[in-house]
Formats: structure tokens, C-alpha cells, sequence
């Protein structure tokens, strides 16, 4: 066998001579049956004195990146390492896998540039580490871009080319938003598979644990101009699970389009995504834009067999949110797409109220009618493709913007939706079919809008003092759809606060 680390610190990675375990994902798979069996331990946490760090002195701690694993072979792959502390309490194990066998990644003093000596011998003395991301000639065939991250309980997040990192997905989600508090299962071991030289391509196998579950994941990782990840799993629950969510996203949104800021803000947009995209099991395309509600809101959305969801940032155009810093228009859209049938169950959209952009206030995943029954594994994959834009076909009609405000001389309740790719000759043939769930819809009308090479819906309504109604709004012509159906969630409280 020919072990080949590239390190300027042996010790950082493994000794050349260190003798592996036989490995495979169905190694993996056993670790999970059988941490299931026993009773859910904590996980090992970091020292007060790594914990205690701040922010500022976190950010100095970095793997020597001279020190990447398989830095400088002929791998175009390459592994760098985060260090425990601060909000990364978490320790984990992380092993790299060649010929079958896994090695252990061990820490030292040198592993990490530190801002002082007593924290890298902290490090080495802990000797473990809070998460890995990963290397490659993503935007330049001579500089190894990082493009994916594995940080935090099970988080992590992916970009394509010419992208910045953005919304984040997870390896499950559990009682998001109930009562009795959210559970975060945690990635507490990863197996990397090193790829060959001619391999755009690498494995990641990761062992998930939880107080209810736990799990064996493979990410089949496929960087590019649209990176792909494909997500094999088997859970094993420990106990009945009735609120899971399956490929969970977890995103910002301030403001923007229908949702005005509640401060003034030079920005017209403050978004990592700004709408929810489903593709429903009759094939329905649905658009739903994202707000940052004054209450928690919970949107469900059933179906059986979904063909896709995701969370979508759909404008490109510096001049939509005016960041210099932020780049908004450069964050990835999130595209799930089920491998298999996933059954009855719904998407459930989370609303969380937020003053912050620094704080992910959008949450959407997957949940399964039946959820999880105690001692039955289930399984589950999907592909994760990280677009501008969702995958499909950019001259199909789709939704561009939603706009809300106060009609002209009348001061009824108005709202507008901009779609593109509808032929002005078309308009005259398309039915504008409007509900609400309370209240009144008092106008539909279309018009065509050039500048999208597309059309505008404007919608008229009475809320008649409802708190909460549902919009809904579909374009039809003849007897087929000919547009995305137009969800949204109006909010009384909201409505009034932002005029």
C-alpha cells in the first residue's frame, strides 16, 4: 500500500508507516446500528479556556495551509482542518481514507497558526478538531478554491463557481420551532475519501448522532459550475420521531420585494434567499417569496412524492441589493431533488422574525407523514445542486418579482407579480385565476411588461379584517397551467407596520 499525505507537519496528518482499519460506508452503516442500541451520551466538548475564545481570536486560529492534505499532489483535492472554539464547541473525529483502509488525522502544536503558544498546545492537547472543508480548482485551474464546509452539528454548505458562501443545508433537522426546543443532531465523525488524480470528484462519509437518532450519511461531492452533492442515508431512530425534517436549508432574509424593512436601509434587498421553490408531485411549480414576518410563521405544504424544493436567490444584479460587502447577488440558490419516492408528507417553510442579517432566520426541509418509529432504519437520498438559479429551463415562464402597496385613488390592498419568458401575443389568452382564504379578491389583470420580455399581474383584494389569508394566484391558459403557481401568506400586523 502507498500512503501519500503531502504536509510540510507529519504529525498534522498521519505517520506514513500507520498501520489503517479495513473501511467502507457499510462501516459506517454498522457504527450507526449499533450506537443506536445504546443510551445518547453528550458529546465531547471543548475546554472552557477554547470556548471563552471571542470572535477576533477565533478568526486568528487557521490550519497551516501549507499543510493541506494531499496539498501539492496530484489530487486535485485537497483537506484543510477547523480548530474547536468559541461557537464550535463540538469535538469530532476525522479520518482519511486510502486503499480501503481509514486513517486517523491527529492534532499537534504546529497543525494550527495560533495567536499565541498556550492555544496551540491547547489544540494538541484536546486533539481533535470542529470541522473540514474542502479544496479544488474551482474559479482557476492553478489556485484550489474552498468550496465546501462540514462546520457545526450537522451543517454545511456548498458553492459553485463564481459564488459565496450563502444559505446552508444540514443533515437533518428535529422539532424545528416546537415547544419544546429544537434538537441539533450532530456530524461527530467524517471518513474522506481520497480521489485519484483523474477524479473531479470525492467521497465524504459521515456518522450522525443524536438524542433521538442516529445515522450514516455519504456525500458523492461533485464540484463545478453547478456543484452537486448526492446524499445517500440510513437512520436509525432511538425513539419515535413525529417532527422531522429531511434535507433541511437553513437561510437569511431581512427584506426585499414584498417584505419592506422595518429600519431605514439603503439596501432594496437584504437576502441570502428571497423564495421558496417547490416542484410538487403532479408536477406543479410553485414560487412562495420568503418574509421576515413580526411572528413566528409555519407554512406547510402537502404532497407525496415531491419532485424538488429548495431556497432560491433568483436576482443576479448587484444594482437589486446595492452591498458592496455582502455580495448578495454571488449567494448560491439551494435545489433538493429526491432520488426515489419519499412518500406523503409536506415542505414546511419556518419564519423566524429577525433584526439582524447576521442571524438565519428561514428555515425549509422535508417532512415525512409518518416520521420515524423507534427501532425501523430509514433510509432516504437526494441530489443537492447549488445554481444561480434552479436547474430547469430558463425560457419556461417563471416568477421574477412580487411587489406590495396601496392602489392608486382607491387605497385598496394591491399586490403586483412580474413574470418572464410570456409572449405579449399569449396575454390576451391567459386566465388569471386569484383566491383568498379570507377576505376578497376585488381585481385580477395582466399586462404585458417588455422589460422582462414577460408580463405583469396586478391583484386587487379586501382582507375584510382578517388577521391572516392566504393568497394564492395561478395563470392559466386553456385548460394548462402556463405559469408557476403564486403563493404567499399576508399578515395583517405586517401589512400595517410596513406602510
Amino acid at each position: 500500500m502507498s500512503l501519500y499525505f503531502h504536509t510540510a507537519y507529519a504529525e498534522t496528518s498521519v505517520e506514513k508507516d500507520a498501520k489503517g482499519s479495513e473501511f467502507s460506508h457499510n462501516t459506517v452503516i454498522e457504527l450507526a446500528r449499533q450506537l443506536a442500541e445504546q443510551e445518547f451520551k453528550e458529546p465531547a466538548n471543548a475546554p472552557e479556556e477554547l470556548k471563552k475564545l471571542d470572535y477576533s481570536t477565533y478568526r486568528q486560529i487557521n490550519y497551516q495551509e501549507n499543510a493541506a492534505i494531499w496539498g501539492g499532489t496530484p489530487t486535485k483535492f485537497s483537506v484543510q482542518l477547523f480548530a474547536p472554539g468559541f461557537l464550535y464547541k463540538d469535538l469530532i473525529d476525522i479520518d482519511v481514507v486510502e486503499s480501503g483502509k481509514s486513517f486517523p488525522l491527529e492534532v499537534s502544536e504546529t497543525s494550527f497558526r495560533v495567536p499565541n503558544e498556550s492555544i496551540g498546545k491547547k489544540l494538541a492537547e484536546v486533539g481533535k478538531y470542529a470541522g473540514l472543508r474542502l479544496h479544488y480548482p474551482l474559479n482557476d485551474d492553478k489556485y484550489q478554491d474552498e468550496f465546501i464546509v462540514f462546520q457545526g452539528a450537522s451543517y454545511f454548505r456548498v458553492i459553485s463557481k463564481g459564488q459565496l458562501y450563502g444559505v446552508s443545508a444540514r443533515g437533518l433537522a428535529i422539532d424545528v420551532a416546537q415547544p419544546k426546543g429544537e434538537e441539533f443532531p450532530l456530524f461527530k465523525r467524517f471518513w474522506i475519501e481520497r480521489p485519484s488524480s483523474k477524479q473531479n470528484s470525492i467521497v465524504v462519509h459521515a456518522l450522525l448522532d443524536s438524542k433521538s437518532v442516529t445515522g450514516a450519511y455519504r456525500f458523492g461531492i461533485h464540484p463545478g459550475s453547478t456543484s452537486k452533492v448526492e446524499v445517500q442515508a440510513i437512520l436509525f431512530p432511538r425513539t419515535d420521531v413525529k417532527h422531522v425534517g429531511l434535507a433541511p436549508l437553513t437561510s437569511m432574509f431581512m427584506h426585499g420585494g414584498m417584505d419592506r424593512p422595518d429600519q431605514l436601509d439603503y439596501r432594496p434587498a437584504v437576502h441570502d434567499s428571497e423564495g421558496l421553490q417547490m416542484r410538487n408531485g403532479l408536477g406543479e411549480r410553485i414560487w412562495r417569496p420568503l418574509s421576515n414576518p413580526q411572528t413566528l410563521q409555519i407554512s406547510a405544504f402537502i404532497d407525496e412524492n415531491p419532485k424538488g424544493f429548495g431556497l432560491i436567490q433568483r436576482h443576479r444584479d448587484f444594482g437589486h441589493y446595492q452591498d458592496l460587502e455582502a455580495n448578495y447577488h454571488q449567494r448560491p440558490s439551494i435545489w433538493i431533488e429526491p432520488v426515489g419516492n419519499w412518500g406523503k408528507g409536506q415542505v414546511e417553510l419556518v419564519e423566524i422574525p429577525s433584526a439582524s442579517e447576521e442571524n438565519d432566520n428561514i428555515v425549509a426541509y422535508w417532512k415525512p407523514a409518518d416520521g420515524l418509529k423507534k427501532g425501523e432504519p430509514f433510509e432516504f437520498a437526494y441530489t443537492l445542486t447549488s445554481p444561480d438559479d434552479i436547474p430547469t429551463n430558463q425560457n419556461r415562464p417563471r416568477i421574477v418579482g412580487s411587489a406590495s402597496g396601496l392602489k392608486l385613488f382607491d387605497g385598496n390592498k394591491e399586490i403586483l407579480i412580474d413574470y418572464s419568458n410570456i409572449n405579449s401575443d399569449d396575454i390576451a389568452q391567459i386566465n388569471v385565476i386569484a383566491s383568498i382564504s379570507k377576505g376578497k379578491i376585488l381585481e385580477s389583470r395582466i399586462e404585458a411588461n417588455p422589460h422582462i420580455n414577460g408580463a405583469r399581474v396586478f391583484i386587487t383584494f379586501d382582507s375584510q379584517d382578517a388577521d391572516v389569508a392566504e393568497l394564492r394566484v395561478q395563470l392559466n391558459k386553456g385548460d394548462k397551467q402556463a405559469a408557476p403557481t403564486w403563493l404567499y401568506r399576508w399578515l395583517s400586523r405586517d401589512w400595517n407596520n410596513s406602510l
